[in-house]
């Protein structure tokens, strides 16, 4: 049930961030700003690691950067919410939303957009890996 990898670097990454918004949620905004800053220190340690901006891990980074950066809007804070609870599930149970979110963009799925294919994709169970991949293997 747990996917907790402490030996991935990319995990590492993700549980720093979650404990960051988490005291931003909690106790101190300031958590918010290093948050977004060690976001885009993940972001461009896995930009030079794949060698790509357009792989499917950039691009999850990518979308949640731009979540965070959407939330620092006045009046939109309350969206910090959203991904402090979502890196949870990702550190712990290995579900990541924005994963699931990414891999339905058309650029990362040769399959009709459908309601079919949303359910599948959100209701799918972690995995270790990519989602785009499990998705499309549950199809065939």
């Amino acid at each position: 049930m747990f996917m907790i990898e402490l030996n991935d670097t990319g995990w590492r990454y993700w549980l720093l961030t979650a404990a960051l918004l988490t005291y931003g949620v909690a106790a101190d905004p300031i958590g918010f700003t290093l948050a977004i800053g060690l976001t885009l220190v993940h972001l461009l340690h896995f930009i030079v690691s794949k060698r790509s901006i357009t792989a499917f891990p950039i691009q999850v980074r990518v979308w949640y950067l731009s979540l965070l950066l959407l939330a620092q809007v006045d009046g939109l804070n309350w969206i910090y919410w959203i991904p402090a609870i979502g890196t949870w599930a990702q550190v712990l149970f290995g579900y990541c939303a924005m994963a699931r979110f990414v891999s339905l963009l058309p650029w990362n799925s040769s399959e009709r957009f459908s309601l079919n294919l949303i359910l599948r994709t959100f209701v799918a169970r972690p995995v270790k890996g990519s989602i785009k991949q499990k998705v499309v293997a549950e199809r065939h």
